[in-house]
């Protein structure tokens, strides 16, 4: 008899466990067969990009145990993603989908420098990715599917030249594909560069850093765009539809080769299973006879503002469910709520695709009311609020040393190149800006991805070579659409305030979009393009298109698209529509400020170089560095090592720099010596005999130095007393500078000896002769 003790499931599922149960009782043996993608399933498919390299997929042969499981690789980029989803849906009324992209330190041969020597949270960079992955995903999956979804994004091998980032998206969009979990895919990805006006598709690493665009694509079948993320070096608009183009087709081929993959290697789809809370007709009829005239009332008053709209609507729906409840004390107020926001959504949109009436009134290319005032307060080196409509940001410039600079990560500088970063902003959306209320804590996703875009946006227009590190902080005080735009704008003015000589002002404007399709849900039927959108625009609209640049070109781009993908046609006119609102804003953000302001404030930092030679180096420091604590202590100023003669100096404004300045005079000049001329003459003191020779001082209070031995006579001498030296004697010796490596003092005497007549000594063998 066999005692089981301690017995965990270890990975298998109860439902297999209770199946051998009875056998384990009855001694005989149970082999439990799982469903896997392996034998069978197995399998790889190649697709050869326009560039010549080969992207590689292969599933089948690792994570069996997840619904699909997918390895891209790219190079010797490898990337494997799983996708696991649960069976039973979700109480949320969205789909619950995770995506969890990490940088492993192994794959790239490192080993993580922090403390645990492992990896730890996500990394800014990480999180970004993960976004940039859901959001290529996420407009695929099939109405109302709200079941727990997980990707997970591991990294096996990166090569240092091929970025793991867009051949994730691709590996996950191979995963969904041949798992059962229902998705409306496969998508392809590429990343699109742009060297001399060369379009490079998937570009590496280094020509990424020099590359005057860097943009990722997203595409599905038909040249439908479901995703468009990236950033730029003031490139023309048509630099960007031909960027445009070729990555969309490039993915077409992307998307064949997973399209094939799922028909050889895929499991069959599962069926989806609802809650079964289905409307019907009554219900619906009598709710939209109810809100319907109401509702187109509430959406073409123009009077309304964010809030008024929203009590409205919302006092509508009270009102309505209130009357259904009069009628029939059983109404499933869930379902009857769903229905009117579903009607809500109907009605808003027919408003724009029959009757192009926006909720404000505004024409479809129309901008809203746009107010900036620069310089909030004094002490702050650069600041600006930017008003449009009622989106309300508030960006404020900071400038420190270099030495304040982001310090990378290792596996982000190999992959990225970038060892810090000198620029950065930071994005703070607190709760008051929508009149609500809850708790801040760190930074949520969400903040950081609409920080990293308008820092995208700015990055271009800042100097290339700048003494400080800049640090924009944005924080949004009023909010109803288009806020990381309003970043772009303010964080422009506030630089401009600060004095930085950026090459040009830049602004960013979010185009919107409203489509009907045809009856079979297939084609585009109609639509309209609205530009700056509202808050509700944007969520009861299809698209969120935010497109930043200057007056010259774009610098940065971000689509979010909620249907199964825009037309290349479309998202042209798009570009068209956002480069006229472009202009418009930044015609008005030039009537504040045009040009870096000249004038220095009085809390501006100072930046300067200080040479101190290396013989005042030591006295300069001080022990441990004594002098500089004491300096940054007093004054506020930072000192830093620059070269090996050369420090930098860093002021926090030029009342501490002047301070710091004569503290360091005041250090050198206590024992300031006088200038020595290199092959002079001088008459030395002897303060005190050695063995290796004698010291001696060229003036008062001056350290004495060695003359050795050597430097005595033109005789060979094994100590001074040979030449009848005493202390406190005189004797000339000439000047030779200062030893480059040490700093010091080079004297001779033996120099100025007149050389003397030695007898020579004969040999023994010449005196005989």
């Amino acid at each position: 008899m066999i005692a089981f003790t301690g017995f965990r499931l270890c990975g298998y599922r109860r439902s297999v466990f209770s199946t051998c149960k009875n056998s384990y009782k009855s001694g005989s043996i149970c082999h439990a067969k799982f469903s896997s993608a392996g034998g069978k399933n197995a399998g790889t498919e190649t697709v050869t990009l326009s560039d010549g390299k080969q992207l590689h997929f292969s599933t089948g042969k690792y994570a069996r145990f997840a619904d699909g499981c997918a390895v891209a690789t790219l190079g010797d980029t490898s990337v494997m993603v799983t996708a696991v989803c649960k069976q039973q849906p979700s109480a949320s009324s969205f789909l619950p989908l995770v995506v969890d992209y990490r940088q492993k330190a192994a794959a790239a041969g490192r080993i993580p420098t922090n403390f645990l020597r492992r990896e730890l949270g996500p990394s800014e960079h990480e999180i970004l990715t993960s976004r940039v992955i859901d959001r290529s995903l996420r407009p695929l999956f099939p109405e109302g599917f709200y079941f727990d979804t997980q990707l997970m994004c591991n990294m096996l091998a990166i090569d240092g030249v091929n970025d793991p980032d867009v051949i994730a998206i691709n590996g996950a969009s191979a995963a969904l594909s041949v798992s059962d979990i229902p998705w409306n895919g496969p998508v392809g990805a590429v990343r699109v560069g742009m060297i001399d006006n060369e379009i490079i598709i998937n570009p590496t690493r280094c020509q990424i850093q020099a590359s005057a665009l860097n943009l990722i694509i997203t595409a599905t079948k038909q040249n439908l765009i479901v995703m468009l993320e990236g950033s730029a070096n003031e490139i023309l608009e048509q630099q960007l539809r031909k960027a445009l183009k070729l990555g969309v087709k490039e993915c077409q081929g992307i998307v064949a080769a997973i399209t094939n993959l799922q028909k050889t290697c895929g499991k069959t789809k599962r069926t989806i299973e609802t809650d079964g809370q289905q409307p019907d007709d009554s219900l619906t009829s009598a709710v939209k006879e109810l809100s319907e005239a109401k509702l187109q009332d509430i959406f073409s008053s123009s009077a309304h503002d964010k809030i008024s709209r929203d009590n409205a609507v919302s006092a509508l729906r009270d009102s309505v469910i209130k009357t259904l409840q009069n009628d029939n004390a059983d109404l499933n107020v869930q379902l009857a709520e769903r229905v009117f926001g579903l009607i809500s959504k109907d009605v808003f949109r027919t408003l724009i695709l029959n009757k192009d009436i926006r909720c404000d009134g505004r024409p479809l290319d129309g901008l809203r009311d746009i107010s900036c005032q620069v310089n909030l307060f004094d002490p702050l080196h650069g600041s600006a609020v930017f008003q449009r409509g009622q989106t309300q940001v508030m960006c404020t410039v900071t400038l420190d040393s270099l030495e304040s600079a982001l310090k990378m990560d290792t596996i982000s500088m190999l992959i990225s190149g970038m060892k810090e970063k000198n620029f950065f902003l930071h994005y703070e959306f607190p709760p008051y800006a929508t009149n609500e209320t809850g708790r801040v804590s760190r930074v949520g996703r969400r903040e950081m991805g609409h920080g990293a875009l308008a820092e995208k946006a700015l990055r271009p227009v800042l100097p290339k070579d700048y003494p400080f590190t800049i640090r924009l902080t944005s924080e949004v005080l009023e909010s109803n659409g288009s806020s990381s735009m309003a970043t772009v704008c303010g964080g422009s003015l506030a630089l401009l305030d600060a004095g930085i000589p950026i090459s040009s002002a830049a602004a960013g404007v979010a185009i919107g979009l409203v489509t009907k399709f045809n009856e079979t849900n297939t084609n585009i039927e109609d639509y309209k393009i609205l530009t700056d959108i509202l808050g509700i625009e944007d969520y009861l609209g299809d698209m969120d298109f935010k497109i930043a640049g200057t007056k010259r070109g774009f610098t940065a781009f971000q689509a979010d698209v909620k249907i199964p993908g825009v037309p290349l046609k479309i998202m042209m006119e798009c570009i068209h529509h956002a480069t006229n609102a472009k202009l418009e804003i930044i015609k008005i953000m030039n009537q504040v400020i045009r040009t870096p302001r000249e004038t220095r404030k009085d809390k501006m930092p100072v930046v300067d170089n200080l040479e101190v030679p290396i013989h005042q180096r030591g006295k300069f420091l001080g022990v441990g560095g004594m002098n500089l604590k004491k300096i940054l202590l007093e004054t506020g100023v930072h000192i830093y090592p620059h070269d090996e003669n050369t420090y930098s100096i860093f002021a926090p404004n030029e009342a501490a720099m002047t301070e710091a300045k004569d503290m360091i005079q005041s250090i050198l000049q206590k024992d300031r010596e006088p200038t020595l001329e290199f092959g002079a003459i001088y008459t030395a003191k002897i303060v005190e005999i050695c063995e290796t020779g004698v010291l001696v001082t060229l003036y008062s209070n001056m350290v004495p130095a060695l003359l050795p031995n050597s430097q005595l006579d033109q005789r060979k001498i094994h100590h001074p007393s040979a030449l009848g030296f005493e202390v406190g004697q005189e004797i000339q010796v000439k000047y030779f500078g200062r030893d480059p490596v040490s700093g010091q003092i080079r004297i001779s005497r033996k120099v100025l000896q007149t050389p003397t007549s030695i007898p020579k000594t004969l040999h023994r063998d010449e005196k005989k002769t």
